[in-house]
């Protein structure tokens, strides 16, 4: 399992999620790795733009909850602050354009990383869900920030609050994509348009990316730190260790709203 980082000769780089055999389930040690990756791609002037992809035909699903332990509060806070808002954050400030090209699942915190780039591209597998209320949780990564902006806080309810899974074309309807293609076009596609990015003006690119980010008036620090307070106590809840059980033996969660 690991997160790679590869340079293409045209300008680009493609980062790519590699645990197949978890659907690309992120572990504490790959975010850590995509973090490195992305700071590391940040400040190299050779790379010019990324692509956001996952291996064997998946995107991310989200964490691996086999990784998952009870911390107490205080260090759930400390395992949250350490191991999810710095990647996020890297993901979110990158300030070059960020293509994701995704195919099969981007759940939960798959789901996050895929709305923070710039552009989503869609193969017509793909599917797109937020499921953290039927595991005892409210969403992290920045997932309701992020699909508010995209698709309105009306559909961002609607979506997490049901925890449905919605498919590609569903996506492309709810603005949540841009575009949606058959697979074996995705990653030809997001390459063309990472080499586009990467011959054009990348410093207007940087500066436009930071108008955007100022645009407003609730900042993704500012949100970052309300996660910050909330999913550690979620964390700690017997709904989320219900959740778990329930997730893992397959079956229905039996919630008691405690």
């Amino acid at each position: 399992m690991k997160v790679a980082l590869e340079l293409d000769t045209a300008g680009f780089a493609t980062l790519t999620i590699d645990h197949v055999e978890k659907r690309n389930a992120l572990t504490a040690d790959m975010r850590r790795q995509m973090e490195d990756h992305l700071r590391a791609a940040m400040s190299d002037d050779n790379v010019r733009a990324l692509i956001l992809t996952g291996a064997g035909g998946m995107f991310c699903a989200g964490v691996d909850v086999d990784h998952l332990k009870q911390r107490g509060i205080t260090g759930a806070r400390a395992r949250y602050r350490d191991a999810v808002l710095p990647f996020v954050r890297a993901l979110a400030k990158f300030d070059k354009p960020v293509i994701a090209a995704v195919a099969g699942p981007a759940v939960g915190i798959g789901w996050s990383l895929a709305l923070a780039s710039d552009i989503i591209l869609a193969g017509a597998s793909a599917r797109f869900g937020s499921p953290f209320t039927r595991l005892g949780l409210a969403p992290d990564g920045g997932l309701v920030y992020f699909l508010t902006r995209r698709a309105g806080l009306t559909k961002a309810k609607d979506l997490v609050f049901s925890g449905r899974t919605i498919g590609a074309e569903e996506a492309l309807q709810s603005s949540l994509v841009n575009q949606v293609l058959p697979d074996a076009d995705l990653l030809p596609t997001a390459r063309k348009m990472a080499a586009d990015f990467a011959a054009g003006a990348t410093f207007a690119y940087q500066l436009t990316k930071r108008l955007f980010h100022v645009s407003d008036a609730t900042t993704l620090d500012e949100y970052l730190e309300a996660e910050l307070l909330i999913q550690p106590q979620l964390m700690e809840s017997e709904d989320h260790q219900e959740g778990l059980a329930a997730f893992r033996a397959k079956r229905k969660p039996d919630f008691k709203g405690r």
